[in-house]
């Protein structure tokens, strides 16, 4: 008998250290089972993951850094239709990445959703490289600056366009949800593991930019010089590496399992609460229905705790009898009672949406840096001895200092903020840092209203061709190229850290895209504000803000009103982040997960 319990007491014992060596957030690993701590994720998957996207990254923008070259050369469109293409097929590239969103989230998981897209995305480079070896580079070496090429047939032009389209559906939709995935390898339960979360999102950017920083200056420069085949075979051998390098982590990852379709449960928590708006409720919510987190409904994420805000939406977790009776025959009718986490599900994204709303000025201002900075340093002096410094490639100055801020960041300021905290230390907030951001973004904006205005002093105001009309240095941009790349590691890594953060486990992709989406949007506003003020600004035959001649324009008024849009869209943006509750939620342990304060 004493054996006996002797035997019980170890299994018992064996039993809680399994269970003590699983992650706490609900990941489990290929098979399904709950990930072992030791076995799964951590930085050996999420370094696979990074290099992974550097490799991507470097696939992509070998081929979306000089699109609109390769349109005007090679398919001999002009710069009006070429800029328009490209405008289109970057809006898509954003659009695709909420149908991968969707998809991670919904029904695939992550796993599966970045192997299919990265799939499709070697396709799409593959298909792309040969249609411009085989029939668009023609004569051949034609597409440099001096060299144009031949009329193509409509069927050669509808293969180009569905080569590239593909390329935008597979770098689309594998976006957003490969940053989730490597943020799921670490387990925020875990305190050691949360911080290096945090510190992923920071490498996860810097892995971006330098794999774009060689296909703006490698890449580009050989694809300038009309060796576009070797460009693009380039980038499909490196996101075919990608690929390679993603699936041999496969036994690695931990993963989240989908959640099912979002917009159904948002819909049947509007439903159930408008179905209900006439009933009282308890102000502290005792009358609520809950489950338990072995509920099927869960399906293994975490609860979301109950909060006060949107008081109507809570009526869809009230328990009327009618839902008492329904219980009682062993069925719940999901459109008329609402668990109070599928409740707060819906709280947080309505939460979240001012704060994002907010990000889409900061993108229009990032924006400007692929456009107007060109067209601005190319009328600047570009020359040093016999050597022209391409216009676009100071957007390098951008991508090193993004790398030289996120290591001050991650080593200096982060641990010195730490220390000065009297309560905690986990240095500056999510929401303290895209604030940051949007300051910085305005001293960018001034800055190089600043470099426009010693520009047009110094530049020839009779200039036919603005290109290096001005004897002013183009080493004058370098400030604002700066303070853009010091923003961005301010408010886009700080954008996707607070997403993932703050969306349900069931959602996170989704929180990603929205950073993406924000970009996007952030191109359609700038458009529409360039043409309103170009439309203003050319009365009574004015030649207008932003002319072809930017010599007769004044490029620095318009750098001044972003600056001024920035400082009230940085006003309101300080009132929302007053406003906003962070989501808490409640961790395998059943115990509440105590999140620092994310209010500025």
């Amino acid at each position: 008998m004493a054996c006996l319990e002797v035997c019980k007491q170890g299994k018992f014992k064996e039993e809680e250290e399994e269970e003590e060596a699983c992650t706490l957030d609900g990941t489990v690993d290929w098979h399904g089972r709950p990930a072992i701590r030791e076995k799964s994720g951590r930085w050996v998957a999420g370094i696979i993951i990074l290099l992974n996207q550097g490799l991507a990254t470097l696939a992509f923008f070998g081929v979306g850094v000089n699109l609109v070259l390769f349109l005007t050369r090679v398919l001999q469109q002009d710069n009006a239709e070429a800029a328009n293409s490209v405008s289109k097929w970057t809006g898509t590239v954003y659009i695709f990445s909420l149908v991968g969103a969707f998809l991670s989230d919904s029904y695939w998981g992550r796993y599966k959703t970045c192997a299919i897209f990265q799939v499709i995305f070697v396709i799409g480079l593959i298909s792309l490289s040969l249609s411009s070896y085989l029939f668009l580079i023609r004569p051949k070496g034609c597409g440099d600056e001096l060299t144009p090429c031949g009329i193509h047939s409509s069927m050669e032009i509808a293969l180009f366009y569905f080569s590239i389209y593909l390329v935008a559906l597979g770098n689309g939709g594998y976006q957003p949800t490969i940053a989730t995935l490597g943020a799921d390898q670490f387990d925020e339960e875990d305190p050691k593991e949360g911080y290096s979360k945090v510190a992923f999102f920071s490498y996860f950017y810097l892995a971006l930019n330098l794999g774009s920083l060689f296909s703006n200056t490698i890449l580009g420069y050989f694809e300038d010089e009309g060796m576009w085949a070797l460009g693009f075979w380039v980038s499909a051998g490196s996101a075919f590496a990608a690929l390679v390098l993603f699936l041999g982590g496969t036994a690695r990852y931990r993963h989240f399992k989908p959640s099912g379709n979002p917009l159904s449960r948002f819909c049947q928590v509007i439903v159930a609460a408008s179905k209900k708006w006439r009933v009282g409720m308890s102000p502290g919510g005792e009358d609520l229905f809950d489950t338990h987190a072995n509920d099927s409904s869960m399906n293994g994420n975490r609860k979301i705790l109950h909060t006060h805000g949107f008081k109507f939406l809570d009526k869809a977790a009230y328990i009327t009898s009618r839902d008492i009776d329904d219980q009682k025959q062993g069925s719940r009718n999901p459109w008329r009672l609402c668990p109070i986490t599928q409740v707060e599900e819906v709280k947080c994204i309505l939460r979240l949406l001012p704060i994002w709303l907010c990000t889409i000025i900061y993108s229009v201002v990032f924006t400007q840096m692929a456009s107007l900075f060109v067209e601005q340093g190319a009328a600047m002096k570009t020359r040093v001895s016999n050597f022209r410094i391409p216009p676009a490639s100071m957007s390098s100055f951008d991508i090193l200092s993004v790398a030289l801020f996120i290591f001050l960041y991650r080593r200096v300021l982060d641990p010195l903020v730490g220390k000065l905290k009297k309560k905690n230390s986990r240095g500056l907030t999510e929401l303290q840092r895209m604030g940051i951001g949007l300051v910085i973004a305005i001293i960018a904006m001034v800055a190089a209203g600043i470099v426009e205005c010693y520009r047009l002093k110094y530049a020839d105001k009779d200039c036919t061709h603005c290109e290096g009309a001005s004897s002013l240095s183009i080493f004058w941009q370098v400030p604002q190229y700066a303070f853009i790349g010091a923003s961005e590691v301010f408010m886009y890594v700080g954008q996707l850290e607070f997403f993932n953060a703050q969306t349900p486990d069931g959602l996170k992709s989704f929180g990603s895209a929205l950073c993406m989406t924000s970009i996007s949007l952030g191109n359609y506003v700038s458009s529409l504000l360039l043409t309103t003020v170009m439309k203003i600004s050319t009365v009574d035959h004015m030649p207008g803000w932003v002319p072809g001649n930017l010599n007769k324009g004044h490029l620095d008024r318009f750098y001044f009103l972003l600056a001024g849009l920035t400082t009230i869209d940085l006003v309101v943006y300080i009132v929302c982040a007053k406003w906003y509750k962070c989501i808490e939620l409640q961790g395998k342990c059943g115990e509440r997960d105590e999140k620092d304060n994310y209010n500025v």
